[in-house]
């Protein structure tokens, strides 16, 4: 007679619940967040919105810094996404390695992208 000492632990996906849980909520409020005061900056400029009032609202420091927090959070929040949605629907392991690292690849591009958009402004 076999005796079972304890369970035999399955390993499925990378369990990072609530982590990842609290992360897209926080990463999800903090574009909220940025939304709105990029929409307040917007409706209470005075005159036409054209691109000189627009390269104006990114042009002071902390909006640069805060669009960056924004779109760093947004790529992790993408990440988070895409990562869980690869896990959970792609089983054969090497299709999901392939796509995880042309997410990867692509979210780089993407930032670099964005950063160099904002900081040309």
């Amino acid at each position: 007679m076999a005796v079972n000492y304890g369970s035999k632990r399955t390993v499925v996906g990378a369990h990072y619940g609530m982590r990842d849980w609290l992360s897209q909520r926080v990463t999800g409020v903090l574009m909220a967040l940025f939304t709105i005061v990029l929409l307040a900056q917007v409706i209470f400029s005075r005159g036409p919105i054209g691109y000189d009032k627009w390269a104006g609202i990114f042009s002071s420091q902390w909006m640069k810094v805060l669009t960056f927090t924004v779109i760093a959070s947004l790529l992790y929040h993408v990440w988070v996404g895409m990562r869980d949605v690869w896990m959970d629907y792609v089983q054969p392991v090497a299709i999901r390695l392939v796509l995880q690292i042309f997410t990867i690849v692509w979210l780089v591009g993407c930032a670099g992208w964005a950063i160099q958009v904002l900081w040309r402004v």
